[in-house]
């Protein structure tokens, strides 16, 4: 399992940093400052959950909980709703999808609460 993290977490992370430098070099004149914001928001939480799966995986390897790995796909669903309805959101201007960014924000809530009760309860 921690393998699964790690290598989802590096993808992650890389395509965060690419997403990044596409927001920075090749959004910047063709949408609003408004949605520039959006979009980096995306790749800022994109980053932020790569990294806690990285930590995921040493905690899966550490603790024996089960709710460690569930923190994990946690983290995984939160950034492809949350991060991905954003990046959707910016390249389409199709509004309607921050309706479900915010299921993306309680997946990546309930993630750190796992991975706080796995660690705590583990044996």
């Amino acid at each position: 399992m921690s393998r699964l993290f790690l290598v989802i977490g590096a993808l992650a992370a890389g395509i965060a940093v690419a997403a990044g430098a596409f927001g920075a070099h090749g959004l910047e004149s063709r949408v609003t400052p408004d949605r520039l914001e959006t979009f980096k928001t995306g790749v800022a939480y994109q980053m932020y959950h790569a990294l806690a799966l990285l930590a995921v995986a040493w905690a899966s390897a550490q603790f024996s909980a089960p709710a460690v790995s569930y923190a994990g796909y946690c983290f995984i669903a939160g950034m492809v709703i949350f991060s991905g309805s954003l990046y959707i959101l910016v390249l389409t201007d199709t509004s309607w999808l921050g309706a479900i960014t915010p299921i993306g924000g309680v997946a990546f809530i309930a993630g750190w609460l796992l991975l706080a009760w796995g660690i705590w309860s583990s044996p």
